[in-house]
Formats: structure tokens, C-alpha cells, sequence
């Protein structure tokens, strides 16, 4: 049997490094509630990053908060070196156990929504957390220096050699 083997070198890093979507504008959470672009723009950062809305498990800290037209885009590193619970946090999310992201804020400027729900103009945004279940469907991690991006690129390059190997 002929064997194709393909030797890669990846780098994994470890700093607790982390990017996602904490709000997806278009589309209700699963309470029904909207918020419009905009209202994140008073956000002040640096903004903690708690495990589950815990306000007694801080992990980390937001240092980038964007909004563009698709969403809330957030930046931050969960204290990997310093704080015992931020390793078992990045932990996982590295292993895809918790992969989502919440907003914990007060809304200062809203009104109901026909079917339920409020549409939300203004808030002061308090904390993003990492959930394992978020309240949003579009609020996730999209990016943790994990081997999760290793372990990917393996598969597509498993993927790859079976397809060579059907073809010859």
C-alpha cells in the first residue's frame, strides 16, 4: 500500500489571546430582543471578562470592542499566566466545550418589540462573558491561539492525501 505523508510543523500559542462576536445586529437573541447598531459606542474599556455573568470569576479583560455592520467584534486575553480558573476557562474553549459570548449590560434607551423582545438603542455594555450556551445565536469565540486551528489544518491535510491517493 503506497503511503502519502505530509510532515507539519504547528505553532500553538498559549497567551490567552482571544477575538469573537459578542452581538450579532440583524436578529433577535432568544428572548427577542434586538439591539440596533450604535449602541455599543459608549462602551469604556478596558471591559472584564467573566466566565457565565459571574461577577466573582473575572478571567480576563476585553481591550478592543468594534462595532461594524455585522456586529459587536471584541479583542481581549483571558489571564492564562496569572489566575488559576482563566487556565481551565481557556482550556475550554480551546477544546470547543465553551464557545460563546454574552453581554452583560442596562439598557438606557428601548422599546418593545411586536411578538416580544425590546429593540435596544442605548445600554451601558458592563461585562462580555464566555458561556458555554449564548443568549445570542451569532455570539461566539471565532478566534482562541489554540490547537483547535492545528488540529483543523491535520484533517484538511488528511482530507487532502485521501484525495490523492483516490486519484493516482
Amino acid at each position: 500500500m503506497d503511503r502519502l505523508f505530509f510532515e507539519t510543523k504547528l505553532a500553538a500559542l498559549d497567551n490567552g489571546m482571544i477575538e469573537g462576536t459578542a452581538w450579532a445586529f440583524g436578529s433577535p437573541d432568544r428572548v427577542g430582543d434586538v439591539i440596533r447598531k450604535g449602541a455599543f459606542s459608549e462602551a469604556s474599556l478596558p471591559l472584564p471578562m467573566l466566565f457565565a455573568h459571574d461577577f466573582n470569576d473575572p478571567i480576563g479583560s476585553w481591550s478592543e470592542a468594534t462595532e461594524d455592520e455585522q456586529g459587536l467584534k471584541v479583542k481581549g486575553a483571558l489571564l492564562v499566566d496569572e489566575v488559576a480558573r482563566a487556565r481551565e476557562v481557556y482550556a475550554l474553549v480551546k477544546s470547543g466545550a465553551v464557545k460563546g459570548l454574552s453581554v452583560g449590560f442596562v439598557s438606557r434607551k428601548a422599546v418593545p418589540r411586536r411578538g416580544g423582545g425590546r429593540m435596544i438603542s442605548q445600554l451601558e455594555l458592563l461585562e462580555i462573558s464566555l458561556v458555554t450556551v449564548a443568549m445570542h445565536p451569532g455570539a461566539r469565540v471565532t478566534s482562541a491561539k489554540s490547537a483547535i486551528k492545528a488540529l483543523s489544518l491535520a484533517e484538511a491535510l488528511n482530507r487532502a492525501s485521501a484525495q490523492l491517493k483516490r486519484s493516482a
